[in-house]
């Protein structure tokens, strides 16, 4: 899986945010924290939830299964709005 190349990030200090192109279905912005722009960044290359979930526990001081819930989470609502290829 990997970002849909029709959704643009912008990153600031305390918050990310995804917007999409002319050329996407979806239309409106997503906003979120720091943990949101650690895992859209991930998904720059193609990955797994299980690579970002692991790329995340050496960043994160987090229980695994926190961790992995919260990357299940964010992946499906993603996918929802048509930000995620694969």
């Amino acid at each position: 899986m990997k970002l849909n190349k029709n959704f643009l990030v912008h990153k600031t200090d305390k918050e990310t945010i995804v917007v999409p192109t002319g050329k996407a279905e979806f239309s409106g912005v997503v906003k979120g924290n720091q943990t949101l722009g650690t895992i859209l960044d991930l998904l720059k290359k193609d990955t797994t939830i299980e690579k970002i979930v692991d790329s995340m526990l050496k960043e994160y001081d987090a229980p695994r299964e926190v961790i992995e819930k919260d990357v299940r989470t964010t992946v499906s609502r993603l996918r929802e709005i048509g930000a995620i290829d694969g």
